[in-house]
């Protein structure tokens, strides 16, 4: 959770490590998001459209962060914004790490908010997501 008055423009914030992405995982989230795309659960499938084998949702990864910049607002802020777009792939076994660096901190109306950079990576320079979201302070 955080507290607007110690961030600081450029800080990078405690990340959030989940752990390896699963085959099971992929089955749940299609039944939870209702995308069936047998890119995600049907290896074969998978490898006759040119993939390496089943690949996780773009979603999946959305959730990851969408979880993350939850943690961080907490009971002390609101997201009032938060985009996200798709990078490299994410497979089973890849242990994705979510990240932020706060890019501003402003006040307008009496109300401050706190604008942060996104990434969710499974390696060093291997972004899967990356965005932005504003938090707004109470």
């Amino acid at each position: 959770m955080l507290n607007y008055d110690d961030l600081q423009e450029g800080q990078k914030l405690q990340s959030l490590v989940k752990k390896p992405v699963t085959k099971v995982q992929l089955v749940k989230y299609a039944g939870a998001s209702g995308d069936f795309n047998p890119l995600h659960t049907d290896d074969e499938f998978a490898k006759k459209v040119g993939m390496p084998g089943v690949i996780a949702h773009g979603m999946l990864v959305m959730g990851f962060l969408g979880q993350y910049i939850g943690e961080l607002a907490g009971e002390k802020a609101e997201i009032s914004t938060f985009q996200m777009r798709f990078g490299a792939i994410t497979q089973p076994g890849d242990q994705i790490t979510c990240y932020a660096v706060v890019k501003n901190i402003y006040e307008e109306n009496n109300q401050a908010f706190a604008g942060l950079e996104l990434i969710a990576e499974k390696a060093p320079d291997k972004i899967v997501g990356s965005g932005y979201a504003v938090l707004s302070f109470k």
